[in-house]
C-alpha cells in the first residue's frame, strides 16, 4: 500500500487564514474612515475658536477650550427645547410602535378577508404623496394643530413602512403559536399583547431606532407649525437657528475692522459653534444607540430572513 501524502492540508490553512486577515484589514480601514470625521469634529468643537480657523486640527485640539459649548448651553432656552424634543422623542416613539405594530398584526391574520385591500391601501400611500402645501393646509386649516404640542404627536404615530416590516417578522412567526392560545380560550388582544408582542421585541428595537432617530433629528415641524411659540421650540429647530445667527454675525463681521478685532479674540468662531452644535444634537442618539445595538442587527437578520 502507497502511503498518502498529507502536505495539500498546508495550503489549504493558509487559504483558511488570509480571508479573515484581508477582511480585518478591510474592516479596519472602514472603521477609520468612519471615526476619522467625527472624532475630527469633536476636536473643532473643544478648540480655541481664533485657533480652529487656522485649521489642521486633526483628532485632538490644539488649544483646548470649552466656550463653544459653554456660549452654546448658558441660554436657558435650550433646556425647554431639549425638553421638548427628549418628550416629543419618547411620545412618539411609544404611540408609532403601539399602533403600527397593532396594525402589523391584524394585517397578518390570515382569516381577515380584507388583509389584503387595506395593505394595498396603505402602499400606495407611500408612493402616491400629496406633497408639502396639501399636508400643510390638512395639518394647519383642517386639523387646527398648528401652534400646539400636539402637531409633533398625531402626525407621526404611525408608519406604513414600519407596519410593513413588522408585519413581516410577525409573519415569520409560527401560526401555531396564536392558534394554541386560542385553543387556551385567548382572545386576539391576549395573544397580541402576552406572546406576539414579547417575540416581537429584535423588530421592535430596530423600529424604535428608526423613529427616534427621525423624531430627535426633525425640525422642519417647527418652523412650519410652531416657529411663533418659543416655548414649542425643539432642540434641533434651536441650534439650527442659533448656527444660522452666528454665521450671519461673521458675515456682518467682515465689513467692519473692529468687529473683526474682536473675533479674533473670541474664544468661538462659526466653525467651533457649528461643530458643538453638531455635538450636542447628535449626543444623545449616539448614547442609545449601543444598548440598542444588539436588538438592531438581530431585528434586521432575521426580518431579510424571513420575509
Amino acid at each position: 500500500m502507497t502511503a498518502i501524502s498529507v502536505k495539500p492540508k498546508r495550503k489549504s490553512k493558509k487559504r483558511d487564514l488570509a480571508f479573515p486577515i484581508v477582511n480585518t484589514i478591510i474592516l479596519c480601514l472602514i472603521m477609520i474612515i468612519t471615526l476619522y470625521p467625527v472624532i475630527n469634529t469633536i476636536a473643532y468643537s473643544l478648540d480655541d475658536g481664533y485657533d480652529a480657523l487656522r485649521g489642521g486640527i486633526t483628532v485632538y485640539p490644539r488649544k483646548l477650550s470649552f466656550e463653544a459649548y459653554s456660549n452654546m448651553l448658558k441660554d436657558p432656552a435650550i433646556y425647554q427645547a431639549a425638553h421638548i424634543s427628549g418628550s416629543k422623542t419618547i411620545i412618539i416613539t411609544l404611540l408609532n410602535l403601539f399602533f403600527t405594530s397593532m396594525l402589523a398584526f391584524a394585517l397578518s391574520r390570515r382569516e381577515y378577508i380584507f388583509r389584503k385591500f387595506i395593505t394595498t391601501v396603505l402602499v400606495l400611500t407611500m408612493y402616491v404623496n400629496a406633497g408639502l402645501i396639501p399636508n400643510y393646509l390638512l395639518i394647519q386649516n383642517v386639523l387646527k394643530l398648528g401652534n400646539s404640542y400636539a402637531v409633533y404627536i398625531i402626525p407621526s404615530m404611525f408608519s406604513c413602512f414600519n407596519m410593513i416590516v413588522i408585519r413581516t417578522y410577525i409573519c415569520g412567526l409560527p401560526e401555531a403559536l396564536v392558534e394554541s392560545a386560542r385553543i387556551d380560550g385567548a382572545s386576539d388582544i391576549t395573544a397580541f399583547f402576552k406572546i406576539i408582542l414579547p417575540l416581537c421585541l429584535p423588530v421592535l428595537a430596530t423600529v424604535a431606532l428608526f423613529v427616534a432617530v427621525g423624531s430627535w433629528n426633525s425640525w422642519f415641524d417647527t418652523k412650519l407649525y410652531n416657529g411663533g411659540k418659543k416655548d414649542l421650540h425643539s432642540l434641533q429647530y434651536l441650534l439650527n437657528m442659533k448656527l444660522a445667527t452666528t454665521n450671519n454675525s461673521s458675515n456682518a463681521a467682515q465689513t467692519s475692522v473692529d468687529a473683526l478685532a474682536s473675533q479674533a479674540q473670541s474664544k468661538t468662531t462659526p466653525i467651533t459653534v457649528r461643530c458643538a452644535i453638531t455635538v450636542v444634537s447628535a449626543a444623545p442618539i449616539l448614547i442609545i444607540y449601543p444598548f440598542l445595538q444588539r436588538y438592531f442587527v438581530t431585528g434586521m437578520a432575521l426580518g431579510s430572513v424571513k420575509g
